[in-house]
């Protein structure tokens, strides 16, 4: 969870006269926050922001921040069709999306480590994001950070923010009324349709509400898979001179029949990949996903260039599945079980702070303090069945089998299975030099972070951990030129550290918190029209093992991640549009258990990755406009001892929308098509399983302005 403060300009001065008895002159200038779809205008196609927020330093030009960052518009979305933040992500060349162990939710892989849903923020504040899968129908923004991000953001609920971090912005309703309508669909029969809604009231337009609701249902582009998806957001906001309130509530509810889930392998062979559209997934397996948050914030200028605020969210989550997921073995043959699962969380998320800038003589000053805090508590029922044989190939259904195996809890009173608070207070001051054209960040975030696990059905605590660590900020922005800057920081990630296993000859003590610590130095260009980030980049991650010979438990070893990125963004030629880039990352363990695995790569880190995006506005056909993407990734290891993997694959994907007036309305029919190959590959080997990659799928739509 974050908290902080922000400001989106900076005062200038001249320097005043040196004498002894003087001090330096103060100056102060006036600035507001301003509405998240309008803070900073997009390149040139509208796809990519050229700000975004960055967390306790708020709203930022992508140019005057030591960081690397790509945030997406609500643009994008409607354009690549995405109706999930990890469809949209996968044609960013630094993410690759996958499911989670077991269900459907969608984990992130960012600069080789991997990002759960549960650590993605919602309008600034963790914890009351949607749990798994979040509707991109509501988003005006993704923003997606590429690096360490405890201080900016804080430390994440589960600690699974290392190499990233994401943040959604909900849609709030602009100058302009507006009223559009969607309707769409798939080749393969899913059928939805989206409205959104917004306008301004007032003398000054001083309220504006904004509403989206959208439903999508049917059967997916895998065979017998059947998804139905709604949501409803409703966004009220008030802008007056000195105070501005914002009101935002959101509820989905996402059902999933048949689902094909990921693939455990044991033993010494990874399994042929299916065809692209099969389904192994049991007929008696499903997901009921059903989310609530409400949001509300205030902000007040009690002085000039000075604003502080308060923000808070509320977050009621609903996990009913049946789930099934296959252990692949060659030799004894494939195995699943039945699991039901019965899942709520209760998230309550708030930060506070305040926000101001003035110069000491030549150096400008941006200055941040505040406070966050959010708990989560969560509780759990589930029952297994006993093992049964099954196949990834086609005639491995089996009658739904009973859940009499393992069970723990009551799905009538679900019990506790953690409860999880992290606090934090943060400071810093961004300083100014030679008309900010040299611009240097120092920071520290004190952060506590506690957590209490339970044995599920007795409501007793089987662990708790409760520490406290300060993490730091250093960055670096140096403007040779208007168009390039040039910056460098160090920066850490945070999680709670574990508890020593049973078996270990301190089994119980609870390790220190886990710092990750990252060294990055890059170069930004932007020409208004388009952008591009290179950078280099440096992340040591402590691993904990219990050591064989001293059998103690400890943070003895570290997962070292080096690379280089580049991303490239707007219009660099008229009507020529691109999204494209590389990551080259080489990832190593070291000091393993007596080097046992020193030197190897670790599990699901693909060492290169690149996407080519571009889109191409065809000058005889006005309004038509075709693209094209090439999705790259390199093989992947399934173990620590680099034994097993899975090779590289690539995906294409094609499309084409054309923009007319119908009836005097304004009117954009897209089609889509991913995979047009049709490919069957595995995706992803992350957490030590596979993820199948989509089959060729087919979208259109035509979305209306009235």
């Amino acid at each position: 969870m974050t908290i902080g403060v922000t400001s989106t300009a900076r005062a200038q001065t001249a320097s005043p006269e040196a004498t002894d008895n003087v001090l330096p002159a103060v100056k102060v200038q006036a600035a507001k926050e301003p509405l998240p779809g309008d803070f900073a205008p997009a390149y040139d196609g509208g796809q990519i922001a050229r700000g975004a927020k960055f967390g306790v330093l708020g709203n930022q030009e992508m140019s005057d921040v030591p960081f690397s960052m790509t945030s997406y518009t609500s643009k994008a979305i409607e354009d690549q069709q995405a109706h999930s933040v990890g469809e949209l992500l996968s044609h960013d060349p630094g993410v690759r999306p996958a499911f989670g162990f077991g269900n459907f939710s969608e984990v992130f892989v960012i600069r080789g480590f991997q990002l759960t849903g549960d650590d993605i923020s919602l309008n600034g504040l963790y914890g009351i994001t949607p749990r798994q899968l979040v509707a991109t129908e509501v988003l005006e923004r993704v923003d997606v950070f590429k690096g360490a991000n405890a201080f900016l953001n804080g430390a994440s609920p589960t600690g699974s923010a290392v190499g990233g971090g994401i943040n959604l912005e909900l849609k709030r309703a602009d100058d302009k009324p507006l009223t559009r309508v969607t309707l769409e669909g798939s080749g393969s029969g899913q059928l939805g349709t989206h409205v959104d809604v917004g306008r301004r009231f007032g003398s000054d337009g001083q309220f504006g509400i904004r509403v989206n609701s959208s439903i999508l249902g049917g059967e997916t582009s895998i065979n017998d898979e059947f998804r139905h998806n709604t949501s409803t957001a409703v966004s009220l906001d008030y802008r007056g001179d000195k105070v501005r309130l914002y009101g935002d509530f959101l509820y989905q509810r996402r059902n999933i029949d048949q689902g094909r889930s990921t693939v455990s392998v044991s033993g010494d062979q990874v399994p042929t990949v299916p065809s692209a559209a099969n389904n192994f997934a049991q007929p008696w397996t499903q997901s009921t996903l059903e989310d609530t948050v409400g949001i509300a914030r205030a902000e007040y200028d009690f002085a000039p260039a000075w604003t502080a605020y308060v923000s808070g969210g509320i977050h009621r989550s609903h996990e009913d599945g049946t789930y099934s997921s296959p252990t692949f073995n060659a030799d004894t043959g494939t195995t699943a079980t039945r699991g039901d699962i019965l899942r709520t969380t209760d998230a309550l998320s708030a930060e506070a702070g305040v926000r101001g800038h003035f110069s000491t003589g030549p150096v400008s000053h941006l200055v941040s303090a505040g406070f966050a805090i959010t708990t989560l508590e969560d509780r759990e029922a589930f029952a297994f069945s006993g093992s049964f044989p099954t196949s990834l190939y086609g005639g491995g259904l089996v009658p739904e089998p009973a859940a009499n195996g393992f069970i723990a809890g009551s799905f009538a009173d679900p019990g506790l299975a953690d409860q999880i608070l992290t606090r934090s207070v943060a400071l810093s001051d961004t300083l100014g030099f030679l008309n900010d054209r040299v611009l240097f960040t120092i920071g520290a975030r004190h952060q506590q972070l506690h957590q209490n696990n339970f044995t599920v059905g007795t409501d007793t605590i089987s662990s708790s951990y409760d520490q406290s660590i300060t993490t730091p900020i250093f960055g670096l922005v140096v403007k040779p030129t208007n168009n390039i800057a040039l910056f460098a920081n160090r920066s850490e990630s945070l999680a709670a550290g574990q508890s020593a296993p049973s078996g270990a000859a301190n089994v119980g003590q609870t390790l220190a918190p886990s710092r990750t610590k990252q060294y990055e130095v890059g170069a930004k260009y932007d020409s208004n029209h388009f952008g591009a980030t290179l950078s280099a980049f440096q992340i040591e991650q402590p691993s904990a093992y219990t050591d064989s010979t001293t059998n103690v438990f400890g943070t003895n070893g570290t997962q070292r991640h080096r690379g280089l990125e580049l991303s490239v963004y707007g219009e660099p030629l008229h009507g020529v549009r691109v999204l494209a880039g590389a990551t080259m990352i080489n990832a190593r363990q070291l000091d393993t258990n007596q080097g046992a695995t020193d030197g190897l790569r670790p599990v699901g880190v693909p060492g290169y990755l690149f996407n080519v995006g571009a889109e191409y506005d065809i000058p005889m056909l006005p309004g038509v406009t075709v693209n094209a993407a090439w999705i790259h990734t390199s093989n992947q290891y399934l173990d620590a001892q680099n034994k097993l993997s899975i090779p590289a694959w690539d995906r294409f994907d094609l499309g084409a929308r054309y923009t007319t007036s119908v009836l005097k309305h304004v009117t954009t029919l897209r089609a889509t098509v991913e995979n047009i190959t049709n490919k069957a590959y595995w995706a992803s080997t992350t957490g030590a399983y596979l993820t199948q990659g989509k089959p060729r799928t087919l979208l259109v739509s035509m979305t209306t302005d009235f």
